[in-house]
């Protein structure tokens, strides 16, 4: 009858289970009231009438934690548990039967630690402890004020058992705040994966742009290359034409130097002369201008450029970047154009980066 005794009992009020007994979703049980009570401590903010909440909510199971979500009934909707209510009605009529085996004795109840003799049998509320009627007589309380033993007990154990339900509502509370600030950390681990994903994209279509300007830069440069080497080239074959032919001219002249006949040899003489009068003259000749070799007029300054790309840092909105966006493109093309062929010698940072960043030097 003990054991049996034990299973009857509200985990909330530790009496046994009072009429009606509602059966959970998770098959423990508990006192109506007390599972209302649970209930209005887990949903404070619910609207109520005539002290029953009159719609839905939930709480946990005070013995296995587990969530009891409630339709608009609240604790009404829940399922009586009449067969707990049978056996508890069987085991009080059983108690209280003559033939049954006199219940065992209640434990000793405590003596006073200064009247050895005396139960204790009052409380001082003054003191806030129990004590003996002799040293509320003739002892240190005779000047306090007590109050029966009974009533104080009932008054601290409803106390005892709203507190309770108080911190079962406060424990749901924090459940509830641990459960959001792990939903929280994930939103924000996804929200810095998609960011990340952003930023890495926006500095690709960057990188993808300053590519694009150094290739056209370098065409730039090799097209001037190939245009002064094939001049170069030319001169160059023009030297080397004129060199051949005037050592040919040479040639003939030691020829006709050899030429013993004096009529013959003035024959030749006189136009050679001037074959090797013409061919002294170099004039006729390009001559390469002083500097001609350099490409130093090819300058590219980043000084400005750099600044700003160290300047970058997440400022602005989609709708602010696309009217920036829109109020630069007309300039887009020109500030593209390569800049070591100005006089002032830098090469402007394409103003359509693509960064959602401000950049400001």
């Amino acid at each position: 009858m003990d054991s049996l005794a034990k299973e009857l009992v509200c985990p909330i009020c530790l009496e046994m289970f009072s009429k009606p007994v509602v059966i959970l979703p998770c098959q423990h049980n508990l006192c109506r009231k007390c599972a209302n009570d649970v209930f209005q401590a887990s949903n404070p903010y619910l609207p109520t009438r005539s002290g029953s909440l009159t719609s839905g909510g939930r709480f946990r199971c005070p013995s296995c934690r587990h969530e009891v979500v409630l339709d608009r009934h609240g604790v009404y909707g829940l399922q009586r548990n009449l067969l707990v209510e049978n056996i508890i009605d069987m085991y009080k009529q059983q108690s209280s039967s003559p033939s049954q085996p006199p219940p065992e004795a209640k434990p000793e109840q405590p003596m006073c630690e200064t009247h050895k003799d005396e139960k204790i049998n009052i409380y001082c509320v003054t003191c806030s402890t129990p004590t003996c009627s002799m040293c509320k007589v003739f002892g240190d309380h005779k000047d306090c004020e007590v109050a029966p033993l009974n009533s104080v007990f009932q008054n601290q154990k409803s106390e005892l058992t709203d507190r309770i339900a108080m911190m079962v509502s406060s424990n749901e509370r924090v459940q509830g705040v641990i459960s959001q600030l792990e939903e929280t950390c994930k939103i924000i681990e996804e929200n810095s994966r998609r960011t990340k994903s952003k930023v890495c994209e926006k500095f690709d279509q960057l990188y993808a742009i300053m590519e694009e300007r150094k290739r056209e830069m370098c065409l730039t440069v090799s097209a001037e290359q190939e245009e002064k080497l094939n001049y170069i080239q030319g001169l160059k074959q023009k030297y080397s034409d004129h060199l051949e032919t005037m050592a040919k001219v040479v040639e003939t002249g030691i020829q006709t130097m050899e030429e013993p006949e004096m009529a013959v040899f003035l024959q030749t003489a006189k136009p050679l002369l001037k074959k090797i009068t013409d061919g002294s003259d170099t004039s006729h000749l390009e001559k390469v201008e002083r500097g001609y070799e350099n490409m130093d007029h090819y300058t590219a300054s980043f000084l400005k450029e750099r600044k700003a790309l160290c300047a970058i840092d997440f400022f602005m909105d989609d709708e602010e970047e696309e009217e920036q966006e829109e109020e630069e493109g007309a300039g887009t093309e020109e500030e593209q154009a390569v800049g070591g062929a100005s006089d002032s010698g830098a090469t402007p940072l394409p103003a359509q980066s693509g960064i959602k960043a401000t950049v400001s030097s």
